[in-house]
């Protein structure tokens, strides 16, 4: 009988023993699951306003006293009391429900690895449907070594307990040792300072100047003293002096080339709105003025309302900032063009991956399609929501939207592409398809290019048959009157070598 007691309780103990590994394995695969769940694909920043009316601050209410909550990735949290605004000029509007925002700390902090300061600012990216316009150009910037290019991730975004959707922390266009790297300190503040391209705002409590008749903001120093003013007033016009009448040799010391020819392909690729008007950015540094570094490019690439004043924007060809600030006098040389060209080469291949299929865009548009997709389905903000009339009307789907910032970007890099490296070489007036003769090849060439459809071969400056500046019908039929041998325009046939 103690026998059998005595097994009978081994063999309890030994299933107990089972049950118990059984059960803690079981709760182990739990955790883990749970903590595989808990893990997030972008960082999560949570804003409790002092008041609880973060939701519906404008931009003229200023900081308001917040607590927030930054979480990264990794799990790691940085938990802080800040100040809160809404930031921003055109996307401040009343109209604009998805508000951009800044966040400034009491000192500075390292935040989700983007290096320290006390500013952060908070891109709602409200008028591109895309989302991803300022992301793209941001890792252009990046590509290209533009100094000083801000560092920025995606981030999902909470104000008050109320989901606010996807947005972008960037670090602003402001000095700092993580930020522009420039001293405005040394010599009363009279040796670096930074500008930014402001053509008629005003604000209290900020400085102008008026280089060459060029308007600037003064960044920093924020609060320039009157002996600053000065010294930057006459920095600039010396440099504008320099651009107008100076040598190559002179420009280039007072200039630094290198970062304007970035700047230049950059903005040229992506045809910013704000590119004669504000949001753009130059630095002084070591007695050198630089360009850049790049800021804020929601309202380029296409996404610009139906308004006269936006075609040229909007549309995917022509020379854009060929005529403006410093351009309109660098662009005359052609030693920079040169420069230009040069640049351009060794980042030809990442531009055009830009927007090929599989390329960057579908890439970006895969990685944060969950983030997309809540942002345009758990908030108020709709994929066809038009939020003024200085945004493009979106279309129906995101895909669509999507698919039309692919295409306008395909088509921007093939004329960017033919501007900058198509060798100029002479032609045939009339041979539209590039076979060195002109025949009724030609003609048909011309009418299927007019008519939107595709032709392999086709040379624009040789298709102008009458030589009048633009590609028409009329073309078409002046290569079938030189073949018939009837009247045509003088020239259809002979070389084109005044290149």
């Amino acid at each position: 009988m103690k026998r059998t007691l005595s097994l009978f309780f081994c063999v309890i103990f030994f299933i107990s023993v089972f049950v118990c590994r059984a059960a803690a394995a079981s709760a182990e695969d739990e955790g883990t699951a749970a903590s595989d769940e808990a893990v997030l694909h972008v960082p999560q920043i949570r804003v409790v306003t002092e008041n609880g009316n973060g939701t519906t601050l404008q931009k003229e209410d200023g900081y308001v006293n917040a607590s927030i909550e930054i979480t990264d990735t990794d799990g790691s949290v940085l938990s802080d009391s800040v100040l809160f605004k809404v930031r921003g000029n055109g996307t401040a509007l009343a109209s604009i429900q998805k508000k951009a925002f800044t966040f400034k700390f009491d000192k500075k902090r390292e935040v989700l690895g983007l290096g320290k300061g006390k500013k952060w600012a908070m891109l709602a990216n409200a008028m591109d449907t895309s989302l991803l316009r300022t992301y793209v150009t941001m890792e252009l910037g990046h590509a290209m070594d533009l100094p000083f290019t801000s560092d920025h991730r995606m981030i999902e975004l909470w104000v008050d307990d109320s989901f606010r959707g996807l947005y972008e922390l960037i670090e602003p266009v402001q000095e700092g040792t993580d930020r522009v790297n420039i001293d405005i300190k040394s010599n009363d503040g009279m040796k670096d300072f930074l500008l930014e391209r402001e053509k008629g705002r005003t604000e209290d409590g900020v400085s102008y100047i008026r280089p060459g008749g060029i308007r600037f903001a003064v960044s920093e120093p924020e609060e320039p003293t009157p002996e600053q003013l000065t010294y930057i007033n006459n920095v600039m016009n010396d440099i504008v002096d320099k651009l107008k009448n100076g040598t190559q040799e002179e420009i280039s010391a007072v200039l630094d080339t290198d970062s304007f020819a970035k700047f230049y392909i950059l903005n040229e690729y992506v045809k910013t709105s704000d590119f004669d008007f504000s949001s753009v950015f130059f630095y002084y540094k070591d007695g050198k003025l630089y360009a850049g570094p790049p800021w804020d490019y929601d309202h380029s690439m296409g996404s610009c309302g139906d308004l006269d004043i936006y075609q040229e924007i909007n549309g995917t060809e022509g020379a854009y900032v060929n005529n403006m600030h410093f351009y309109q006098y660098l662009c005359q040389y052609e030693w920079f063009m040169d420069e230009v060209r040069e640049i351009y080469a060794m980042n030809r291949d990442y531009i055009r991956n830009i927007a090929i299929d599989g390329g960057q865009i579908d890439t970006l548009a895969e990685e944060y399609s969950a983030e997309i997709e809540r942002n345009f389905t758990e908030t108020p903000w709709k994929v066809t929501k038009q939020w003024s009339i200085y945004q493009k009307k979106p279309l129906p789907t995101y895909q669509e939207n999507l698919d039309f910032f692919k295409d306008w970007c395909q088509k921007r890099f093939a004329w960017l592409d033919h501007y900058l490296t198509e060798e100029k070489r002479p032609y045939r007036i009339g041979d539209a398809d590039g076979d060195d003769e002109v025949t009724i090849i030609d003609a048909t060439v011309i009418q299927r290019t007019l008519a939107d459809i595709e032709t392999p071969d086709y040379s624009e400056e040789a298709a102008d048959a009458d030589q009048d500046g633009e590609v028409t019908v009329v073309d078409a039929t002046c290569v079938q009157r030189y073949i018939a041998q009837l009247n045509a325009p003088e020239g259809i046939g002979s070389l084109n070598t005044e290149l």
